[in-house]
C-alpha cells in the first residue's frame, strides 16, 4: 500500500522531471510522510519546497548534482552513477548502491 502512495506522489510531483522520485525514495527509506520528505529533500538540495516542483530549476539541480534526468545528454549521470549520487546527496542507504560498492572493493 505505501509503495502505491509513493508512486502517486512521484506522478503528482513530476517524477524525474522535478523531484518526485527523490521524495518517494526518502519516504520509503526513512518512513517519512510526504510533507516531511519534501522538506528533507529541499533541505538537502538547498532549495525551497516550492522549487522542488519547478522543472527548470530541478533540471539544473539534477544536472549539476548528477541525479539523473529524463533527457539524456552526453556526460549526464545515468543508471548506477545517478543512484550513487542520489544516495550521497540525500544521505540514503540504497541496497543496489551498497551491493555495487561491495563488489567494486
Amino acid at each position: 500500500m505505501s509503495t502505491t502512495i509513493c508512486q502517486e506522489v512521484v506522478a503528482g510531483m513530476g517524477g524525474m522531471r522535478t523531484a518526485g522520485d527523490l521524495v518517494a525514495r526518502v519516504q520509503l527509506a526513512k518512513a517519512m510522510k510526504t510533507p516531511d520528505a519534501k522538506k528533507y529533500v529541499a533541505d538537502k538540495l538547498h532549495l525551497s519546497v516550492e522549487e522542488l516542483t519547478d522543472p527548470i530549476i530541478m533540471d539544473e539541480v539534477r544536472r549539476d548534482l548528477g541525479l539523473g534526468r529524463i533527457i539524456l545528454y552526453p556526460g549526464n549521470a545515468i543508471g548506477m552513477e545517478a543512484k550513487i549520487n542520489i544516495a550521497r546527496v540525500l544521505d540514503l542507504e540504497i541496497k543496489s548502491v551498497n551491493n555495487f560498492m561491495d563488489k567494486t572493493k
